[in-house]
């Protein structure tokens, strides 16, 4: 009895493709790993959502998401504290816009990655 190495199904020793999930019992090992690998990276791809279009259209998403958070939580608590012109003198460091600048910033390079990804 040949197992399939599939789905493990029990099939007769001459079978050439798995009477359960019809995979090929006469694959190498290697040849059914590279099949795995190539349909889960299009499955954890997006499938049919992994077109170019729907990658720059998320990637501007997070992109204007993470621009939209670096203008609430930073620039207008900044715009609070500096009351001249000079305000490069003046930055207070204040932890709060600190956390907010770092994390509008990785949001926008995660939204860049997305449109950049080949």
């Amino acid at each position: 009895m040949a197992y399939c190495s599939r789905c493990g199904k029990k099939n007769e020793d001459d079978a050439e493709y798995c009477n359960q999930c019809g995979a090929s019992l006469t694959q190498s090992k290697k040849e059914i790993e590279k099949e795995w690998e190539d349909r889960c990276e299009q499955e954890c791809s997006g499938g049919k959502h992994g077109s170019p279009l729907w990658r720059v259209f998320w990637g501007l998403v997070v992109v204007f998401f993470g621009l939209w958070i670096l203008i609430e939580l930073v620039l207008k608590n900044l715009a609070e504290d500096i009351p001249s012109l000079s305000w490069v003198q003046n930055i207070p460091f204040n932890f709060w816009w600190f956390i907010g600048a770092a994390f509008g910033i990785l949001i926008i390079i995660s939204g860049l990655k997305l449109i950049i990804k080949k």
